[in-house]
């Protein structure tokens, strides 16, 4: 129970941080399909990063002395650069659809085809292959924090608790929740939440208020970028053990089908990743879940094609789609670009 509870966090807290980048840009009015795009940028800087200062003096002493806390430190630079970068390419979404007034659809598709492809051009010019990996080691001998981290013996019984969220676990995990609950309270609870939500909702009557809806939207895109660029390196780290290659397994088209079953608030949303990460953790870990911890891998001695484990987190999200997305309630005036002149 401890691998699928830990394996099902892995999967949800990425969907659920993108989720939420979804839902600051399509609250100011934008949709944000280049989330996936986004994820894949980010994914890459964020790796490159690593790799780059994995070979300088530092942080080669600092793994040579097992020193985690500055380990801790290069996982939290990459994640803020991963978003910096990331809200750096939404800017081209933001620019299209706010000063150009471009169809919003088009625009995001556009930036999904286009970030693989610069991101496979610049691999291939660094690593000279079609992947990028971390300069010496792996995600987990850098970054995964264990029970002997925290001066634990390594034989010790933390309990279910311990065991399950003390060990073997990264600390981005903990970081993007502390960021969800804080971003959810600023969108839901404060000034610039509500002036971000009147813009999707009626941006005419938020500009009669002296709201700016141009920078508001700006504001909600950049967000989600950045958010967008920092799931795509989290991505990469737990689940891909830190290599970049042009691909976030479909997890950004995923986020959106959260954000919608989520119905566009955080909570439903938080649910909503849970949800869709313990189908992607059986997706990809059946083999390896003992659901009664008595040593019998039920799932894998089912006799069912390895094919349908893997197709299950796109079939149930169809299925839940099909069923939820008529009670959903989009923003009013997303994807409707805003002009000033009209009343």
């Amino acid at each position: 129970m401890t691998f699928l509870v830990q394996q099902t966090l892995l999967y949800a807290i990425p969907l659920m941080i993108v989720a939420l980048a979804g839902v600051f840009a399509e609250r100011s009015g934008i949709i944000n399909l280049a989330l996936e795009g986004i994820m894949i940028f980010g994914a890459f800087i964020g790796v490159l990063f690593v790799n780059l200062m994995q070979q300088t003096e530092v942080f080669a002493a600092a793994k040579a002395a097992g020193d985690w806390i500055t380990l801790q430190g290069l996982e939290l630079l990459a994640m803020a650069v991963a978003a910096l970068f990331g809200a750096l390419f939404s800017l081209l979404l933001s620019f299209a659809s706010i000063n150009l007034k471009a169809d919003q659809t088009i625009g995001g598709t556009a930036l999904n085809l286009m970030a693989p492809a610069i991101v496979l051009f610049f691999i291939r010019l660094i690593a000279n292959q079609n992947e990028l990996r971390l300069a010496q080691g792996d995600a987990p001998s850098w970054f995964m924090i264990k029970k002997t981290t925290l001066g634990f013996e390594r034989t010790a019984d933390l309990g279910f608790f311990g065991n399950t969220f003390l060990h073997q676990v990264y600390l981005a995990t903990y970081v993007c929740i502390i960021l969800f609950v804080i971003l959810s309270i600023i969108l839901y609870r404060t000034r610039f939440g509500l002036r971000l939500r009147a813009c999707g909702e009626n941006p005419q009557a938020a500009d009669s208020l002296g709201i700016n809806v141009y920078k508001m939207r700006y504001a909600g895109t950049t967000i989600s970028g950045a958010l967008a660029g920092m799931g795509g390196f989290v991505y990469a780290l737990t689940t891909a053990n830190c290599v970049a290659n042009g691909d976030v397994a479909g997890f950004g088209f995923l986020a959106l089908a959260v954000m919608i079953f989520g119905n566009w608030k955080p909570l439903n949303i938080a649910g909503a990743s849970i949800l869709f990460g313990l189908f992607k953790c059986i997706a990809s870990s059946y083999s390896s879940i003992d659901i009664n911890g008595d040593g019998v891998f039920l799932l894998a001695q089912a006799n069912i094609s390895p094919h349908l484990y893997r197709m299950l987190p796109y079939v149930i999200t169809l299925i839940v789609l099909a069923f939820t997305s008529k009670n959903s309630r989009a923003p009013k005036a997303e994807g409707i670009p805003y002009d000033k002149g009209l009343r």
